[in-house]
């Protein structure tokens, strides 16, 4: 059965930045040094200054994107040498675009620092590509294959608390190639541990903290590239990502 998706092309590669937007990854060494470090957590192997390279964009001649390289993540070694924002945000909307080098190449955007949207080529399950991982799994035909850009299109919401407790899961939706394949999807924990993100560690996951976190990359010892991403911080006073921003 062919399922009907909303379809959106502003949302997908190539997507100019809405006004009050900030520029994240120009593809460029400065920027990346400039508003990027490395998430220094418990399986943190490497060492400042970051090891990503600044390459070719295989498919633009003479623009440059940023690539996933460093040799201490060789063999998965997630959380060894994941970058994230010298920034923290609350709700907002992230634009990224990717390109996965090889088949079978991993890697992954975590929004907060805790909840991955996953890269994984050739994975249609709650682990795979577009998955919100392992709570909703993505719609695997939008995901254009090995040697090709890619765009996710985010509205992220936080979880919200009062007196200290979680009241309000956090929520996203999620437009991959410009069709949306996940509205108001909840997220309730951090998956992979405390080497997967803020708050991994915490009751297995679940224990989720009243913070702003930054946006991370991850580096899983693949060749998986990013470029053109941008992001514009929100309010979303009510428990709806599936707004027009």
């Amino acid at each position: 059965m062919v399922v009907a998706v909303e379809k959106d092309a502003t949302r997908d590669v190539g997507a100019a930045p809405v006004a009050g937007a900030e520029v994240i990854i120009d593809g460029s060494r400065a920027m990346l040094d400039e508003k990027w470090t490395y998430w220094q957590g418990p399986a943190f192997k490497s060492a400042l200054p970051i090891k990503w390279k600044i390459v070719e964009d295989p498919l633009a001649d003479g623009k440059t994107v940023v690539m996933t390289d460093d040799p201490v993540a060789a063999g998965g070694r997630y959380g060894s040498a994941d970058i994230v924002t010298k920034k923290a945000y609350k709700d907002f909307r992230l634009h990224i675009e990717f390109l996965v080098s090889k088949a079978g190449g991993n890697s992954g955007v975590y929004l907060q620092n805790r909840y991955e949207i996953q890269i994984l080529d050739g994975d249609k399950t709650t682990h795979g590509m577009a998955a919100v991982i392992n709570e909703k799994a993505g719609l695997y035909e939008a995901y254009r294959g090995v040697g090709q850009w890619n765009a996710y299109d985010i509205i992220f919401r936080a979880a919200r608390f009062k007196d200290g407790k979680l009241t309000e899961n956090a929520l996203v939706t999620l437009w991959f190639n410009g069709q949306k394949i996940h509205v108001n999807q909840a997220i309730t924990k951090v998956v992979g541990g405390p080497n997967s993100g803020v708050d991994g560690g915490n009751d297995g996951g679940r224990g989720i903290t009243d913070s702003p976190q930054g946006i991370k990359l991850q580096c899983e010892g693949h060749d998986v590239r990013y470029r053109h991403a941008w992001i514009k911080e929100l309010d979303l006073s009510e428990a709806n990502t599936d707004v027009k921003e």
